[in-house]
């Protein structure tokens, strides 16, 4: 019989391997539900295109599967005219595998006609549970970090490049990426807010093309644009608040783009 010590250490094995969610009786090989291979995301959104998604490189291709789930999800998202049947459009949408692990769609929160956007990498576990991103201890260091310029949570929008929580709170996959960025772009397009901020590298590197890391992208301002927009936005990028969290030496340079911003948006 097994003693409840062993139980315990087995449990703790787990949360400390990241597993800190029962979602199912039976364990599942997700690697049969994935018949497309792994490959980089689709060309940068900083880059203009039009529908159906731009041409991939022939030595990086998604796979039948994933150029399909790419291109349906394009063809729903271009047809919402509103942040509302944009969300019932992601609502509906089967192309991510994360979606079946998950509990809740993580969308976005605050005001859809936000002069100021954030997004980050993916929901976590607290996000997972309430269907709302950065709720947990890096929305609330990100709640502080706008009440220090003087905004409010509710002015501005939060969202993520990918709506599902992966299990575990893994780092998605490029091709996890590519099928959510867009409904990511259309909701960018429908909010058409001033100032566009990633926090985080693989937010930068999904919405401006860049593969630097933070620390050399912070400080420095680059345009977005889509084929749909009329006129670019301006963007930056800035540390993730849970990077922050671990690293509160850098909190003095999300201080100074904080800074920047406020400065940017008096303009």
């Amino acid at each position: 019989m097994t003693s409840p010590a062993y139980a315990r250490d087995v449990l703790q094995w787990h949360i400390g391997a990241g597993v800190d969610e029962t979602i199912g009786d039976a364990p599942v090989n997700r690697f049969d539900l994935v018949s497309a291979p792994v490959s980089p995301s689709v060309s940068p959104s900083v880059l203009q295109h039009s529908s159906p998604p731009p041409t991939r490189p022939a030595d990086t291709p998604l796979g039948p599967s994933g150029e399909e789930a790419v291109k349906s999800a394009y063809e729903l998202a271009e047809k919402a005219s509103s942040v509302e049947e944009l969300r019932l459009a992601l609502d509906g949408f089967d192309g991510c595998a994360l979606k079946k692990t998950a509990t809740n769609l993580v969308f976005f929160n605050g005001d859809t006609k936000a002069r100021l956007m954030f997004v980050g990498e993916a929901p976590g576990a607290q996000e997972d549970r309430q269907g709302e991103p950065f709720v947990g201890p890096s929305g609330e260091l990100l709640n502080k970090m706008l009440a220090s310029i003087g905004i409010e949570r509710s002015a501005v929008l939060v969202s993520n490049t990918v709506f599902w929580r992966p299990p575990g709170n893994r780092t998605p996959t490029p091709q996890e990426t590519a099928v959510c960025m867009p409904f990511m772009e259309r909701l960018i397009e429908l909010v058409d807010p001033d100032i566009l901020v990633t926090l985080g590298g693989p937010a930068a590197k999904a919405l401006l093309g860049e593969t630097q890391g933070v620390g050399r992208l912070r400080g420095r301002w680059f345009s977005y644009e889509t084929a749909r927009m009329s006129h670019p936005i301006d963007a930056t990028a800035m540390f993730h608040p849970a990077y922050l969290l671990r690293t509160p030496s850098q909190k003095r340079a999300a201080w100074q783009d904080l800074l920047s911003i406020e400065d940017k948006l008096s303009d």
